[in-house]
């Protein structure tokens, strides 16, 4: 299954596209081998051109593998814009897997003929039916009748709604695992009767111009685009090329993959699909992605491997085969520095939740409020903007808890809510009754959920992820019950939800005449929770379930050389109240005269703060850890604790505490017997633990006394922590403490961080989720092979942000070039490696955008950290002068000081 964005793909490819429709080559037959290794079987591939009839020819792959004999024969239908080649390295896995796999191009699609219909029953799905013809004939597939060969479908976007509707329309199709897609392309294009322009604009650009679609497609494009407004006869021709029309006649096994970041078939979708084919009497299973049409992760291999068991469950029958939970989701939390991605954990459920399980109500305050629908819908306010996905994503960025949409003030109203009382996970289609008011026969709204964090913060759009509606009669006033987009998102505590109506969208068409809204409340938010879902313990690992040796030579080398007399050098008056000094550090790779894994290395690190030692894989945070604890002798240069230089067992050492790569515990005792265990083995006296203070600090509560084979890795962790804080050391090291931990988890392994350093300590933290050091600490050092890069305040290194990178789909002109550099706000604009270097004037005065809005907005930057609402204004200039945006640098504002500072070899 190619799960790559294809609509985005299509945008790189549709010229391509076109011209190889011209110059198709028939070539009959091509066949040839190739061998993946030593073990795996060889993979026979053959290419065929169909005549379909009617002048169609369709391009084909036969993917075969293995000894001779049946088997059971799988379709893969690639996204639109792409071909056949998309899916080629997913079709030789199944074959190796022992299936008979079959990829075309679709018309219109790379070499194959033929009008794009948007899998017409009478022109796309016809030839699957005609596909499933020829696979009946081979005699490598396993048939369960007369020419009805054994055989399952998937395929991602435009190739999982041809699953959906091969399955509806030709009863051989035993299985299928469609992924990001849609059930009904009217509801998907015209939600509520709002067109959602943007995106159709990229269908019919991906796909190649009007010219490439049938005539009946291209007339309603054209005239639903001219309006502005979708009309009756659009909406059933788009019904009629859905799944949902043949329905009741899914019956087979399916599997739906849908993703959270998809503002073009959101999860809706999916859950539309999920109930009409269930109450068929089908099997049904349901698998939310980080990623979609928006971005962010589409988690490729592990969706491939899950489709490959759904269709040995269900097509080889093999009833021994795992194919998963009924409901799986997979949860954001931080960034990996190294490669950039997302850090992701699934959660899951026995049975499908639906969108409205675990309804609680979130009462919302708020006055009637009146806003304008400016003339001509400009400016637009932003929330999602197809065409940016790739792995990161407006969408990804709300995720990570960066809020990057943009309303304008005169054109929105806002309900909210008081502070929640505790975290609450919102999972499904939140409603609200609202009751409507418009000057205009129709109003056009935009209804959108954020969560606003303590303090007023920039509010997160959760998935960036709207809700339109148009509606009709509203002159006199009328009530309405408003489904918002289905999310996944985690509230903390302390945290508001923000219900705003907006007139405007960037991504929808919206009425060209101004009008006047009123919006009053009818009830408050009703928020589904579903509370049969849970996120899964990480597994137990290994070093819990036996006594390590390790540990052990520790406590006794703590023992033993705590009371062995050291020749070490004075200790330095002037740096008794300093924890920690470094000063020309050095240390060799074996015995490598040149060759260092850290060379002169100074710094120094105060009472109270936290430090974040951050650098690459390699940079030599873990050696110089090991040096600063005792564990290994440095080279040259000296390390002062409190003015005493650490040796092994240096006595300065008792100040020092220390969680490097996870501690180990006793999985039958519990946290306060393993805490005991491990400080009796230092030969301390036990007064001197501060046992309760520590675990106070670390704040466990009522696990103390479970096993700890009953805890959740967070409770492991902290447990750990709370290891490392026994007898309340000056200064506490930390390496990696967030390793394997989920959002919430996170959050509370920073809260005991901060805590910890109040009390005049100092804690060194080094780890590779940049976001959380930069809400954990106070100072930071960066080290990159082996030096010092920078160190200081951590608002001195991360500087004020004003520089975004704009990613490019085309070549642009130096005119072009020279009109974003003359924005209002924007310092320069100069050409760079992968698009445009746009560099904002700091503290900068607003966008002079097409209308001034009521009150003026925010400024493009400013030193209060307002970048990411300058980023989306700066989107919507960008769209306005025709820039072909195909990406914009997200606004980490640690890492891009971090990537900058290394350059780029994290």
């Amino acid at each position: 299954m190619d799960l790559r964005l294809p609509a985005l793909r299509g945008l790189r490819r549709g010229a391509v596209a076109a011209v190889a429709a011209v110059v198709l080559v028939l070539a009959c037959v091509g066949t040839w081998s190739a061998v993946a290794s030593d073990d795996a079987p060889a993979v026979h591939r053959a290419d065929r051109v169909m005549d379909m009839g009617g002048g169609v020819r369709i391009d084909t792959s036969y993917f075969t593998a293995g000894p001779a004999g049946r088997r059971p024969a799988v379709l893969l239908a690639h996204g639109f814009g792409g071909s056949k080649d998309d899916v080629r390295g997913q079709a030789e896995k199944l074959a190796r897997d022992g299936y008979a796999v079959l990829t075309w191009s679709a018309r219109g699609f790379g070499r194959s003929t033929g009008k794009i219909g948007l899998n017409d029953p009478g022109g796309e799905v016809a030839d699957v039916s005609k596909l499933l013809d020829w696979l009946a004939k081979r005699p490598e597939v396993e048939l369960d009748g007369p020419g009805d060969p054994r055989v399952g479908m998937a395929g991602a976007s435009y190739g999982g709604a041809i699953s959906l509707l091969a399955a509806g329309h030709d009863h051989r199709v035993d299985a299928i695992a469609p992924a990001i897609t849609y059930w009904n392309l009217a509801d998907a294009l015209f939600p509520n009767g709002v067109f959602k322009k943007l995106w159709a604009g990229v269908f019919l650009n991906s796909g190649g111009g009007c010219g490439k679609f049938t005539d009946e497609l291209c007339r309603m494009y054209e005239r639903v685009a001219e309006s502005g407004t979708p009309d009756a006869q659009a909406r059933a021709l788009l019904q009629a090329h859905s799944p949902s029309a043949v329905g009741k006649d899914i019956r087979v096994p399916t599997l739906l993959v849908q993703g959270r970041s998809d503002s073009l078939f959101p999860l809706g979708q999916a859950d539309a699909a999920a109930r009409a084919i269930r109450a068929n009497g089908a099997p049904v299973d349901v698998d939310w992605i980080a990623g979609g049409h928006d971005g962010g992760d589409l988690e490729t291999g592990r969706v491939q491997a899950r489709v490959t068991a759904w269709f040995d469950r269900y097509l080889k029958g093999e009833k021994g085969v795992d194919t998963g939970p009924a409901f799986r989701i997979t949860r954001t939390g931080g960034i990996d520095s190294t490669d950039g991605a997302a850090l992701l954990r699934g959660a899951s459920a026995d049975t499908y939740p639906g969108l409205g399980s675990g309804r609680r109500t979130v009462p919302l305050a708020g006055r009637e409020q009146s806003f304008a629908n400016p003339p001509g819908a400009s400016p637009p306010a932003v929330s999602a903007l197809p065409g940016l996905g790739g792995s990161g994503g407006l969408s990804q960025l709300s995720s990570l808890g960066i809020g990057v949409s943009l309303d304008f003030p005169g054109q929105y109203a806002q309900f909210d809510s008081a502070p929640v009382r505790g975290d609450l996970w919102i999972t499904g289609s939140p409603t609200v009754t609202l009751h409507v008011t418009s000057t205009s026969d129709d109003a056009v709204l935009f209804g959108k959920v954020y969560d606003v964090g303590p303090g007023g913060g920039r509010p997160v759009l959760p998935s960036q992820l709207v809700a339109p509606v148009r509606v009709a009669g509203a002159k006199d006033g009328k009530d309405l019950t408003l489904t918002l987009p289905a999310i996944d998102h985690e509230v903390q505590k302390g945290h508001r939800l923000r219900l705003v109506l907006a007139s405007t969208d960037l991504g929808y068409a919206s009425p060209a005449a101004p009008a006047t809204y009123r919006v009053a409340l009818r009830s408050g938010l009703t928020v589904p929770t579903a509370p049969g879902v849970t996120t899964a313990a990480a597994p137990l690992p290994s070093w819990v379930w036996w006594l390590p040796p390790a540990g052990a030579a520790v406590a006794a080398a703590l023992l033993l050389t705590g009371r062995r007399a050291t020749t070490t050098p004075a200790p330095d008056p002037a740096l008794a109240e300093v924890p920690l000094q470094i000063t020309d550090l050095g240390k060799r790779y074996g015995k490598s005269a040149d060759r260092y894994a850290v060379r002169g290395l100074s710094f120094r690190v105060e009472r109270g703060q936290v430090l974040g030692l951050l650098g690459p894989n390699g940079a030599g945070k873990t050696t110089t850890l090991r040096m600063l604890m005792g564990l290994i002798k440095p080279d040259g240069g000296e390390i002062r604790v409190f003015g005493h230089a650490i040796r092994p067992g240096a006595p300065v050492l008792s100040r020092v505490g220390a969680f490097v790569e996870g501690a180990g515990f006793l999985p039958h005792l519990s946290g306060r017997e393993n805490l005991e265990l491990y400080w009796g083995a230092t030969g301390r006296p036990p007064e001197d633990a501060h046992l309760d203070e520590a675990l106070e600090i670390a704040g466990l509560g009522d696990a103390l006394s479970r096993a700890v084979r009953t805890y959740s890795q967070g409770m492991r962790q902290r447990l750990a922590l709370a290891q490392a804080m026994l007898g309340l050391p000056d200064l506490l090291i930390l390496d990696e403490p967030t390793n394997g931990l989920d959002p919430p988890q996170i959050r509370q392994m920073r809260e005991v961080v901060i805590r910890y350093a109040a009390g005049g300590r100092t804690v060194i933290v080094s780890s590779h989720l940049l976001a959380e050091v930069e809400q954990s600490c106070t100072h930071l050092v960066v080290m990159d092979r082996g030096r010092l890069v920078q160190a200081g305040p951590v608002e001195e290194i991360v500087g004020s942000g004003d520089t975004l990178l704009v990613g490019l789909a085309a070549e642009i002109a130096d005119p072009l070039v020279e009109k974003v550099a003359a924005l209002p706000g924007v310092s320069s604009a100069v050409r760079t490696e992968g698009g445009l270097l746009v560099r904002l004037t700091p503290a900068a005065e607003p966008l002079a955008l097409n209308a001034p809005p009521a009150e003026p907005p925010e400024p493009l930057a400013s030193a209060s950290g307002s970048a990411a609402a300058a980023a989306a204004r700066l989107l919507v200039e960008l769209v306005r002068l025709d820039v072909p945006v195909a990406s914009l640098g997200p606004h980490r504002r640690l890492e891009d000081a971090f990537l900058t500072l290394i350059g780029g070899s994290a």
